[in-house]
């Protein structure tokens, strides 16, 4: 086990966020080639992959009450500062949107589909003056990862030199080892996670469905009589688990000015492989160490999973959250090794052919059958009840059973996109 090499992934791959990664990204690109042009470019030109297309056509950019690239870029090329990585839009202020909103009429960037981009995840950006001056940038293979012919700027997630976990048991034997006050970043990752969802709460973000259940789990406070959601949630742990989790992703979703902690760049995976491990720690009253094993063996489960899978894909990555949360869930019931495995198999049966219809309001829905999942999941395993070699896609070896999965993910679901990306683009 390297100790320092893990130590290291973790600190790259879960990094604060604001808004949908995916546009943050585009941002991210067209601000870097904007400081290497020196100046507000007169033109600009994005191509990008089918993928980051998809995550960026439907969901709220920050502080703009608006959806889409259009309005991601104008504001990278006005105000985006590419040493702010995914928080690339965090000096939004409403003169500055209004100020981007002006300059995307004026400068109307042209927007391309790559279908032969190298990597999944890809954007090119190309700005230039009325005097012929052009600079560029380009995006692979992970969100702040620059490359192009002239310069090379490495961020934080350099996916091409990233250590590569070699097993589910590397991932556990070091969350169990791990020196606490070098994973404390996770603890407060947690708790911006939980911020998130708690500002929804308070506004009318999405569909607003954390609001709501929060709203169900808290009728006993406001002697409310009894709706039919509460005789069927009720305030129970579970419905704050969901409540919590799809009300972080419906600030972020709907494009609220709030910061998250990601995950292997992407915030619904940050905020589903955390919150759903901090509120159970905090219910049952566990100890700090507990939680930070707890959280240390989500995450870094996500990232193992995400190694193989991709960045991007046609499977949903809250599937891969929430297969960290329910690992996480299961060493703080008391589950050892066997039974985070029982777990993770428990995932893999359930929720494996997920589709991702790109980012938007509506993934609230999908993180939330990820993080009941999980729960349900958990449980089973501390009884050691397990989907077994016999079903479907699990395998006795674990290793097996999670590259099955990303395998389908990867591989077997890319015309999955080609088809999901058509009916997207032709709705109109």
């Amino acid at each position: 086990m390297n100790t320092n090499a893990l130590l290291q992934l973790l600190h790259s791959e879960v990094i604060p966020a604001i808004g949908c990664t995916e546009p943050a990204c585009v941002a991210l690109c067209v601000a870097r080639a904007k400081e290497k042009l020196g100046s507000e470019p007169d033109s600009i030109s994005v191509q990008v992959s089918k993928n980051i297309f998809k995550n960026a056509m439907g969901v709220g950019i920050p502080g703009t009450g608006m959806n889409g690239l259009p309005i991601a870029i104008a504001l990278g090329a006005t105000i985006g500062n590419s040493t702010y990585e995914l928080e690339v839009l965090r000096d939004t202020t409403p003169e500055a949107d209004a100020y981007a909103k002006v300059n995307m009429q004026r400068v109307p960037p042209k927007i391309s589909i790559n279908d032969e981009a190298p990597d999944m995840l890809y954007v090119r950006t190309i700005v230039s003056l009325k005097n012929g001056k052009t600079a560029e940038a380009t995006i692979q293979g992970s969100h702040t990862h620059f490359t192009d012919d002239t310069e090379r700027y490495i961020g934080n997630n350099d996916n091409n030199h990233a250590y590569s976990i070699s097993g589910l048991k590397e991932v556990y034997d070091f969350a169990m080892e791990v020196n606490l006050s070098d994973v404390q970043f996770l603890m407060d990752g947690a708790k911006m996670n939980m911020a998130a969802a708690e500002k929804s709460f308070m506004g009318n973000y999405g569909h607003g469905l954390g609001r709501l259940l929060h709203t169900v789990s808290n009728q006993h406070l406001t002697n409310a009589h009894p709706t039919q959601m509460s005789n069927i949630f009720g305030d129970t742990l579970f419905t704050k688990i969901l409540c919590y989790t799809c009300g972080a992703c419906d600030a972020r979703m709907s494009g609220a000015m709030v910061p998250v902690m990601s995950n292997s760049g992407s915030g619904n995976q940050g905020i589903s492989c955390s919150i759903p491990v901090y509120l159970y720690a905090l219910e049952h009253n566990c100890d700090e160490e507990q939680t930070l094993r707890a959280l240390t063996l989500s995450n870094l489960t996500v990232i193992y999973i995400k190694q193989s899978l991709g960045r991007l894909s046609a499977l949903c990555g809250c599937v891969v959250a929430a297969t960290g949360s329910a690992a996480g869930l299961t060493y703080l019931m008391g589950g050892q090794y066997d039974e985070v495995t029982f777990a993770i198999k428990n995932m893999v049966a359930n929720l494996s052919g997920m589709i991702c219809d790109g980012a938007k309001p509506a993934c609230a829905l999908k993180v939330t059958s990820g993080v009941a999942t999980a729960v349900l999941s958990a449980s089973m395993a501390m009884h050691h009840s397990f989907a077994e070699s016999t079903e479907g896609i699990v395998e006795d070896d674990i290793d097996r059973t999670i590259h099955n999965l990303t395998r389908i993910g990867h591989d077997g679901m890319c015309q999955t996109d080609d088809v999901i990306i058509d009916i997207m683009t032709n709705k109109y």
